[in-house]
């Protein structure tokens, strides 16, 4: 409550909207933090750690796709690293959890993402192609409509061995991996719903480097962690975030 009393008057009062600004907090604190949201009328969005990939049933404590609805969530995470590393969500889990949150029109963050041996042994590229090629394969095969993509899906790469580690991916090798990786959806879709759909980056993201991570080619937002557990350092990331975008323009 504190956290997001602090951030919702910042946003109203002082950004441009050409940003999303978006909070994920714990199944707990979504009612809060939503009507936080609506009484300040800040604009600031509310997504959700997670959804299970069941839509009923007995399923003790799984938060299923209809009570993120109740909550008014904007949106929800899926195939976060800590989700895959921790509780060992492999690829089908995660694409049947996309599959289950688009069907009930609960926009996506697709996390994709390699751990550190996979990048020691310069397989990267497959790896991360082959998370973003099951997932959307998946549910290209449920006949998904592809059409309004772009609203439905953001993509993050998250590297794993550069989250909470003190290890950081070069901002031009983080743009090179994102780059690759809406050439993939290109494969998967097409070239113009690519172009479109926000790719985001996130490891070790703070106010000392999120210019550069934003002022890249291919990358269009950022997937903050630790730094955005406090409200000081989380505006101090959204106002130079603000910064570079209108340096952009």
């Amino acid at each position: 409550l504190e956290f997001t009393q602090q951030v919702c008057p910042e946003i109203k009062a002082s950004l441009s909207k050409e940003l999303d600004i978006m909070v994920v907090p714990s199944f707990t604190s979504i009612e809060t933090a939503v009507n936080c949201r609506n009484e300040s009328e800040s604009g600031l969005q509310v997504a959700a750690q997670d959804i299970s990939q069941y839509t009923e049933g007995a399923y003790t404590g799984e938060i299923n796709a209809n009570m993120l609805k109740e909550l008014e969530v904007d949106a929800v995470l899926v195939g976060h690293s800590e989700r895959r590393e921790i509780f060992k969500e492999n690829d089908e889990i995660i694409a049947a959890k996309l599959k289950t949150a688009l069907a009930a029109n609960i926009p996506v963050i697709l996390c994709c993402g390699e751990p550190e041996a996979i990048r020691d042994a310069a397989k990267t590229d497959d790896y991360v192609s082959n998370q973003i090629d099951s997932a959307l394969e998946s549910v290209k095969q449920g006949n998904f409509c592809f059409t309004n993509i772009a609203g439905m899906i953001v993509i993050a790469y998250e590297p794993i061995w550069a989250i909470g580690t003190g290890k950081t991916c070069d901002a031009t090798e983080a743009n090179r991996v994102i780059k690759l990786i809406r050439n993939k959806l290109a494969e998967i879709i097409n070239e113009e719903a690519a172009a479109k759909i926000r790719i985001l980056y996130g490891g070790s993201v703070k106010a000392e480097n999120i210019e550069e991570i934003i002022n890249q080619s291919d990358i269009d937002g950022a997937l903050v962690g630790g730094a955005s557990l406090k409200a000081d350092s989380f505006l101090k990331i959204v106002t130079k975030s603000a910064t570079a975008e209108a340096s952009a323009c």
